[in-house]
């Protein structure tokens, strides 16, 4: 039985302090034995020594895909390591359900979206459909919550159009698609159209999620929450009760006080 890690760690391959990690990565280059070359000297002036090349393969004429395994001799130090915690327990649909009931007197809504060119509906779809994900049921099995879920490829001025006509509590946008910052240009963009199209203090509550999202970014980003990769249904509906239900401190949309 091994003890607790130390503050400093380095990467295991096939014995322990080995250092050995495996990378992949595209070089816009065709597949020949020049290109393998400039994957291991790539490599090799990331700090991989010695560096193996263990997969090349073409992505179409002008680009190929490598993955490369080495040693490196960076170590992390666990103490600058930095993580969000989570600001809110966990609570059952049963809790949920009571708590909305109880404090808000009314159902919760939510609207949901991909926005822009996203067509990855399968990220908001585990987060809003009954069927959930990871064993938990989406947000539609709460009997207190009544969602919209408009699908992909929303526009941002049916997103706020939508909000606003339903009466939105909170609106929930996924973004998977990340080519050139998009889903960063997306959010914060939708984020300027809700403030300006809604009242100070009347905003809905603005909730992002992707694979790529930094967890803390939410106040660059002008969200009220950033959600990153295996969030559950069930961690973003105890967030809604915990922001919106409550405090009972949010002005709400509808006008009247939490």
């Amino acid at each position: 039985m091994t003890g607790s890690p130390g503050p400093l760690v380095r990467p295991y391959g096939d014995t322990t302090g080995d250092g050995m990690v495996q990378l992949s990565f595209t070089l816009p280059v065709p597949h020949d034995k020049r290109a393998e070359g400039a994957a291991l000297q790539l490599a090799a002036r990331m700090g991989m020594e010695p560096a193996l090349l263990v997969h090349a393969k073409a992505m179409g004429p002008d680009f190929t895909f490598f993955v490369v395994y080495g040693s490196v001799t960076h170590l992390v130090d666990l103490r600058e390591v930095q993580v969000l915690e989570r600001e809110f327990p966990l609570l059952s649909s049963k809790e949920i359900n009571a708590a909305i009931k109880a404090r808000l007197r009314r159902k919760l809504v939510v609207v949901g979206a991909c926005i822009g060119t996203d067509a990855h509906t399968v990220g908001i779809d585990a987060i809003l459909n009954i069927k959930g994900f990871a064993g938990e049921k989406g947000l539609e099995y709460h009997r207190e919550m009544t969602v919209v879920n408009l699908g992909a490829q929303v526009l941002v001025p049916e997103l706020v159009n939508t909000a606003r006509e339903v009466r939105a509590d909170a609106v929930l946008v996924s973004q998977v698609v990340t080519q050139r910052d998009a889903h960063i240009h997306n959010t914060t963009a939708m984020s300027a159209a809700f403030r300006e199209a809604f009242p100070a203090g009347q905003v809905p509550l603005l909730v992002v999620g992707g694979p790529r999202f930094e967890e803390g970014s939410a106040a660059a980003l002008g969200v009220d929450r950033v959600f990153g990769r295996g969030t559950t249904p069930g961690e973003v509906a105890s967030y809604l009760v915990h922001a919106l239900v409550t405090p009972r401190t949010h002005p709400d949309p509808r006008g009247s006080q939490r």
